[in-house]
């Protein structure tokens, strides 16, 4: 059987403590998942790091948009990677590409260097390039541990063949993480058939405003995505019995 690997992607201090119940091996930390996911604050990675025991990679996104970054930027990246570092942050998650939409292999492998202990896993900016498996070479020569893809495709539902492909090319060389649209139906089947070990996702659910709440009172009435240890151990368990 393979050790199945499930990384939950958290924006808020109540994921982090239902990966750490609901049995996930680490937590990938960021703010803005309505923006594909940004840098999270300070206070949060402190916050995650303390209470969930668990590994913390933080992503290190300094705004949303293309993975072409200027060199301020850049500035801002290499100053959030040491900083997640001072923290105790067990990794960073990061992806930088050049011009011509390929990895932009000097900038990320400075970029691992200055992580370094700390682990590194290149994100789904790797979905965007011209070639995933040229790009999987580029990633293995910056010194990457680990590419977070959905196989090229809008989700990993679509892009399991592709997902399967890069699984076999990568070998022990790289672990290749499969994100973006995992979800508890079907994740049986893309355990199957990708046979990968690595898995991401937020599984989050929408927790509607309880009924019964004063008509004016607006913030009473708001939604808000939570997410559930229940989800996150009956998505390993499926991840793992096939």
């Amino acid at each position: 059987m393979r050790n199945i690997v499930f990384e939950l992607c958290a924006e808020t201090i109540d994921a982090c403590l239902a990966a750490r119940d609901g049995g996930a091996a680490r937590i990938e930390l960021c703010s803005g998942l309505s923006e594909g996911g940004l840098t999270p604050s300070h206070a949060l990675i402190c916050a995650a790091i303390e209470h969930s025991g668990l590994p913390v990679h933080v992503l290190i996104r300094p705004r949303g948009g293309d993975f072409l970054y200027r060199e301020h930027e850049l500035s801002v990246m290499r100053d959030d990677v040491a900083h997640a570092k001072s923290l105790g942050a067990s990794g960073v998650v990061l992806g930088i590409l050049a011009p011509d939409g390929t990895v932009d292999i000097p900038t990320t492998r400075s970029l691992v260097e200055l992580a370094y202990p700390m682990k590194v896993t290149f994100h789904r900016a790797f979905d965007v390039t011209p070639s995933l498996s040229a790009a999987l070479e580029d990633v293995i020569a910056t010194g990457c541990d680990r590419i977070l893809t959905s196989g090229g495709q809008r989700n990993v539902v679509a892009g399991t063949q592709t997902l399967s492909q890069l699984v076999v090319q990568a070998g022990s060389r790289i672990d290749i993480a499969v994100g973006g649209g995992l979800r508890l139906q079907n994740a049986p089947s893309l355990s199957r058939l990708t046979v990968a070990a690595h898995f991401h996702g937020s599984l989050r659910r929408r927790l509607l405003p309880k009924a019964g709440r004063a008509a004016g009172d607006g913030a009473m009435k708001s939604s808000r995505n939570v997410v559930a240890a229940d989800d996150i151990r009956t998505v390993i368990r499926r991840l793992q019995n096939t």
